[in-house]
């Protein structure tokens, strides 16, 4: 599993996190919201994913990953 912290605005809510940290599951990826932080932080198997289908799953949600 590769871990990788991403960068992503326009997260403010409780609302923010089920909607991003569920876009993850969907795709495969494990995701951990911070919104202090403005990140998230993804467990993922480099096999089956790539980091722009991640990135691309979380900006389908209405965000933008830095």
């Amino acid at each position: 599993m590769k871990q990788v912290t991403l960068q992503v605005e326009g997260m403010s809510c409780q609302h923010c996190v089920i909607s991003i940290e569920g876009a993850l599951k969907e795709i495969g990826a494990t995701g951990k919201v911070d919104l202090s932080g403005n990140s998230v932080d993804v467990a993922y198997d480099e096999n089956r994913l790539t980091l722009a289908e991640i990135k691309e799953a979380i900006e389908e949600q209405g965000y933008d990953v830095l």
